[in-house]
C-alpha cells in the first residue's frame, strides 16, 4: 500500500496525488493530507484509488452528517467543511477557464451560498425490491455501482421527506407491482410535495388503496407515471397539486409539474436570479433574450424590470408552461416565448430571432452540453452583454473561449453558485462584455 501527499481536490471532489509520471485520483482524501490509499483500476496515466487510512489530516475535514456517506453515491464531499467546499468548486471553475478556455475573469465574484442540509428540493431515487435485503430499497445509487443504497434517511433532502424514506420502503413492499416500480421521484413546492411513482404496469385496486393512504397520512400528493415524464398523473388527492415556487423580490409566483426541470435548491436560486438580474442590468424599453429559458425562472424576472423579453426554449412543453406562468403573473405584454432547438441554431436562424433590431442583453443557461452553437450563431448584431449561468465549468470555459478568443467579448467576472453543496457539482454564473459597451454593474453585485 503506497503512501500519497495530496496536492488538490479534482472536478468529482477526489484528491490528487503524483506517483511516477502518473495522477492519482484519491477518493476520501483532501488536500495537503498525507494518506495511504488502495488502487482499484490502473490506467496508463492515472490511476483510481480509494483513501485507506490518514496519516495527517487536513483541518477542513469534518465528520460527515450523513451516516450513509461513503456508500451512497449522492454526495462525495461531507468530509469537507462546508466553505472550504466553495472554495474548492471556484479553483476547479478558475482551473477550467484557464486551461480549457485560455481566460481569466476580470474580477471573481463573491462565491453564492445557501443552506447546507435539507436542501434538495428535487430527487430522483431508485426503488428495488431486493429479496437478500429483506424487502425493498428506495435511495439514490451506491458510489460507482447499480446497486441501491441501503438508506433509511438522506440529510440532503428535506427532514420531512427523508423521515418518509423507511416508511416509503414498506410501502413499496407491500404493493404486488413492487417489482415493476422502478423510481420515485420527489418534487417538493412551496405548499405541496408530491411523489412520483414511476410503473411499469398498472397498480391494482389494493395497490392504489395503499398509495391513498399513504398520500392521506403524510400529506403528500402522489402521482404514476406509466412511460416519459409527460405522463405523470394525480392518483390521490385527484386534483392536480398546488406546486409553486416564488421570487418574492420580483413578486413573482412559478407553478410547474412535478417531473418539469426546476432547480433543485428554492432557496439558492433566489439569490442566483437576483445576482444575474443585477449583472444583466436589463432597462425598461430594452430587449433581451433568455436562451434555454425553461418554465421562466429568469424571464418572469427580467419582464418584471419592463424590458422587452423573448425566451427561447426547445421543449415546446416548457414554452407553453413559461407562456402560462407569464399569464399567471400578468406579464404578457413584456415577454414572449417560442420553441427552438438552441443546439442546432445558425446565425442566420439568430438573425431572424433578432427582427429589425437587435438584443440589448442576452442570458444563456444551458443544460451540461453547454451553448457552443449559439455561441457560434453570435456574428450578426452580438448583444452588448452575455450572463451565463452555467451547470458545466468544462462546457462554460469552451464557450467562454469561442466568445472571447472569436467573438471578442471579454469575460469581465465570474462566480460560482453552490447549488447542490456536498457534491462535487460546480455551478457557476460569468458575465461577457462587449468592449465598446461598459459594465453597469460592479463587483458588488448581488
Amino acid at each position: 500500500m503506497q503512501t500519497y501527499q495530496i496536492e488538490s481536490l479534482d472536478q468529482e471532489g477526489r484528491g490528487i496525488a503524483r506517483r511516477d509520471g502518473k495522477t492519482i485520483f484519491i477518493e476520501g482524501a483532501l488536500t495537503g493530507e498525507t494518506v495511504t490509499a488502495s488502487v482499484y483500476r490502473k490506467k496508463p496515466s492515472f490511476e483510481n484509488a480509494n483513501v485507506q487510512a490518514i496519516l495527517r489530516e487536513s483541518s477542513q475535514r469534518v465528520t460527515p452528517q450523513c451516516v450513509n456517506f461513503g456508500n451512497c453515491g449522492g454526495c462525495s464531499l461531507q468530509h469537507l467543511d462546508a466553505r472550504a467546499q466553495v472554495a474548492a468548486k471556484q479553483r476547479v471553475l478558475e482551473d477550467n477557464l484557464r486551461h480549457i478556455g485560455k481566460v481569466n475573469a476580470g474580477q471573481m465574484l463573491s462565491p453564492i451560498y445557501g443552506p447546507t442540509w435539507g436542501y434538495r428540493r428535487r430527487a430522483r431515487m431508485t426503488a428495488r425490491y431486493v429479496i437478500k435485503k429483506g424487502g425493498s430499497l428506495i435511495g439514490f445509487h451506491e458510489k460507482r455501482s447499480s446497486f441501491v443504497a441501503d438508506m433509511q434517511c438522506c440529510e440532503v433532502l428535506p427532514s420531512h421527506i427523508s423521515k418518509l424514506l423507511p416508511l416509503l420502503r414498506v410501502l413499496v413492499g407491500a404493493l404486488s407491482i413492487r417489482e415493476r416500480m422502478p423510481q420515485i421521484e420527489v418534487a417538493c413546492g412551496d405548499a405541496a410535495d408530491v411523489l412520483v411513482f414511476r410503473v411499469l404496469e398498472p397498480p391494482s385496486a389494493d395497490d392504489k388503496t395503499l398509495l391513498k393512504a399513504f398520500a392521506e397520512a403524510h400529506g403528500v400528493h402522489i402521482y404514476l407515471q406509466t412511460k416519459g415524464p409527460e405522463t405523470a398523473h394525480p392518483l390521490w388527492p385527484e386534483a392536480p397539486a398546488d406546486l409553486y415556487y416564488t421570487l418574492p423580490e420580483f413578486n413573482v409566483k412559478m407553478p410547474f409539474f412535478p417531473t418539469e426541470f426546476t432547480q433543485v435548491n428554492h432557496e439558492v436560486n433566489r439569490v442566483l436570479v437576483h445576482r444575474a438580474l443585477m449583472l444583466l442590468a436589463p432597462q425598461p424599453g430594452e430587449r433581451v433574450a433568455d436562451m434555454f429559458c425553461g418554465i421562466g425562472n429568469f424571464s418572469l424576472p427580467i419582464a418584471r424590470s419592463g424590458a422587452q423579453v423573448v425566451g427561447i426554449e426547445g421543449s415546446a412543453s416548457l414554452v407553453k408552461r413559461a407562456a402560462e406562468n407569464a399569464a399567471f403573473n400578468g406579464l404578457t405584454a413584456n415577454v414572449q416565448y417560442q420553441a427552438m432547438n438552441l443546439f442546432e441554431i445558425t446565425a442566420d436562424k439568430f438573425a431572424a430571432l433578432c427582427e429589425d433590431g437587435r438584443f440589448d442583453r442576452m442570458l444563456i443557461d444551458p443544460p451540461r452540453d453547454g451553448a457552443a452553437e449559439l455561441v457560434k450563431s453570435l456574428v450578426v448584431a452580438p448583444p452588448a452583454r452575455i450572463v451565463y449561468v452555467s451547470c458545466n465549468p468544462s462546457t462554460l470555459a469552451r464557450d467562454a473561449s469561442m466568445l472571447v478568443h472569436e467573438q471578442g467579448y471579454e469575460l469581465t467576472m465570474a462566480g460560482v453558485v453552490n447549488m447542490f453543496p456536498h457534491t462535487a457539482h460546480v455551478e457557476s454564473i460569468a458575465v461577457f462584455d462587449l468592449p465598446a459597451a461598459p459594465a453597469r454593474v460592479g463587483a458588488s453585485a448581488g
